[in-house]
């Protein structure tokens, strides 16, 4: 009723024409993507926590939030970037709790602070690079040997690897990023069963590989960071194919594990580049109503 009479009153006689095209054509406010990430990444943690039995620690999950919030708050006044919002923050942290794997609480702590001071000094064209959570990964795992990844902590069943990719459909549809996220597992499923095809192995090995938890939320979680994928369709289509391919040369030419994040954080490099040649409109998150 309320949009009903301001349509009215701005059709009323003497009232500015811009004013009733405003009111006319303004779309209702859609809420946060991100919201809907966080919800499905704290869902995930619970099921994992109680049902999988994952090695997460409770003090370190607090830890990892907590000191996320913190830097977002810090960094936040430090360079003077607009308003502290505890959402991205948020975001990064839930995911290193599902992937990041340590003995250490101050590794733990530190891979938070690392992953949130990333978005505000790793910048190009006032756009970071790297996405958060798969900086702050590799570069624990590159300095340290106490942390790490395990890709196979998720389980094989394609039941479960269903209803995590449906839960991540829903939050990729809502961050307009559904392209890239198709795009990557399109190409990495096709050199996949190229491989078994040549190798002259069953198509169930390949299968197999695809049904993996951790796969899925690199898919849907990671790769599809609307801030850090280029801003083209084009571009983003180039970028998960070259994650793809990366990955695959990792994993199966140089025999190292957890290929994915490799690949994302060397093929992160590129992205102003493929914006200069494949430019398009910067993505903004969209404020809650």
């Amino acid at each position: 009723m309320k949009s009903v009479s301001l349509i009215n009153a701005a059709a009323r006689p003497g009232t500015d024409t811009a004013a009733r095209a405003a009111v006319s054509l303004t779309p209702a406010p859609r809420w946060d993507p991100r919201l809907y990430q966080i919800a499905t990444l704290a869902g995930l943690l619970g099921y994992g926590v109680f049902w999988l039995d994952l090695e997460v620690q409770t003090p370190t999950a607090v830890a990892i939030v907590v000191t996320a919030l913190v830097a977002q708050l810090a960094c936040t006044r430090l360079t003077a970037r607009g308003r502290f919002d505890p959402r991205s923050a948020l975001i990064s942290a839930l995911s290193l709790c599902l992937l990041l794997r340590t003995g250490s609480l101050g590794l733990a702590i530190l891979a938070a602070g690392v992953a949130i001071a990333s978005k505000f000094t790793l910048r190009v064209r006032d756009k970071h690079v790297f996405n958060p959570t798969n900086f702050a990964l590799v570069a624990m795992m590159l300095a340290t040997g106490q942390v790490w990844v395990s890709p196979g902590q998720w389980g094989s069943g394609l039941v479960f690897a269903f209803l995590l990719a449906s839960a991540g459909g829903l939050v990729v549809n809502r961050a307009a990023r559904a392209d890239v996220t198709l795009a990557f597992l399109a190409s990495w499923a096709s050199l996949l069963v190229a491989r078994s095809l040549w190798l002259g192995e069953p198509l169930a090995m390949a299968v197999h590989r695809l049904e993996n938890g951790a796969l899925v939320l690199f898919a849907f979680f990671m790769i599809s960071d609307p801030r850090t994928t280029p801003d083209s369709r084009a571009g983003r289509v180039l970028f998960a194919t070259l994650v793809a391919l990366g990955a695959y040369a990792v994993q199966f030419k140089l025999f190292r594990t957890n290929g994915l994040l490799w690949s994302l954080a060397v093929c992160s490099l590129l992205v102003p580049l493929i914006d200069r040649v494949l430019p398009g409109s910067r993505y903004q998150w969209r404020r809650s109503p």
